[in-house]
């Protein structure tokens, strides 16, 4: 007599590891091998590849140049994240409170960026801000300047750049987050007397906050790996970590110590990567409360 246990079929997650291993030689070929290789060539001692040692991480500590060019590439982040928020929040709560046609309309226009190379785009602005450029003919038009501005190949450029070429990567998390706000919520803090920007402070932006965080990791990661962005906007004024390894590699042909910075440069993403994930996992508690 069969008993009810063995006339059912095998549990839903017990499928054979064989299916995985697809990805699974994937995921070692194209990440973890060139990543322990990396590991790898880092503990090297000079170019020539001839003896082992912690030199290239010891330099990284006591050179003076790396580590501030490693926080300067992190504040870079920092300031373009806090623009992209400032900038994608406004844009996606004007897209949750815009009628149904006019919605369509702007998610065209924030996804459109995601269809065009970044290379173009960072090229526009090269054009946008350069000395002949749009912002300078305007502001040399209505006589604001006496001279052009220089824009092109500054900080506050670069971020502006950044920030344009990121903001997709920000709103559309905070539109899902804002859609799934109950309406009522607002309605009721408004009857009990809350004024607009209370209700906001209380309600709105906490309830956000899972939207924000997740925006946030996106543009942070995103600006401070710009490679092209970095290169073309800020130019050989301003030195980032991409660029830094870029040059270590290709120009001084410096293997080992652009394999150690390389590793140091994701270390501290990932410690920035685990700090937003501690906050999504408070965020989370704080909404479920």
């Amino acid at each position: 007599m069969t008993t009810a246990a063995s006339t059912q079929g095998p549990p839903v997650t017990g499928y054979s590891l064989v299916f995985a291993t697809p990805l699974a030689a994937f995921f070692f070929l194209f990440f973890l091998a060139p990543l322990l290789l990396l590991i790898f060539i880092s503990f090297y001692t000079t170019p020539e590849l001839k003896a082992f040692g912690a030199d290239q991480y010891v330099k990284i500590a006591t050179d003076g140049f790396s580590l501030p060019v490693l926080l300067d590439t992190l504040w870079l982040g920092v300031q373009t994240t806090a623009l992209c928020l400032v900038l994608g929040y406004s844009l996606a709560w004007c897209y949750v409170r815009s009628p149904g046609t006019l919605q369509k309309v702007l998610m065209l226009i924030i996804i459109m960026p995601l269809l065009t190379s970044v290379v173009v785009r960072t090229f526009a602005w090269v054009v946008i801000l350069g000395r002949q450029g749009i912002v300078n003919s305007v502001l040399l038009e209505f006589g604001w300047v006496d001279g052009p501005v220089k824009l092109l190949y500054t900080r506050w450029g670069l971020i502006v750049a950044l920030a344009n070429v990121q903001l997709p990567l920000m709103a559309l998390p905070l539109i899902t987050a804002l859609q799934k706000l109950d309406p009522n919520l607002e309605d009721a803090s408004s009857a009990l007397g809350a004024s607009a920007l209370r209700t906001f402070a209380k309600i709105t932006l906490p309830l956000t906050l899972p939207g924000i965080l997740a925006g946030c990791l996106l543009t942070f990661a995103a600006s401070i790996t710009a490679f092209i962005s970095q290169s073309l906007i800020g130019g050989g004024q301003m030195l980032f970590m991409p660029m830094y390894i870029y040059q270590q590699a290709s120009s001084l042909q410096n293997w080992p110590f652009a394999a150690a910075i390389s590793l140091v440069f994701l270390v501290a993403v990932m410690a920035c990567v685990t700090l937003f994930n501690s906050l999504g996992r408070l965020s989370r508690g704080h909404v479920a409360a």
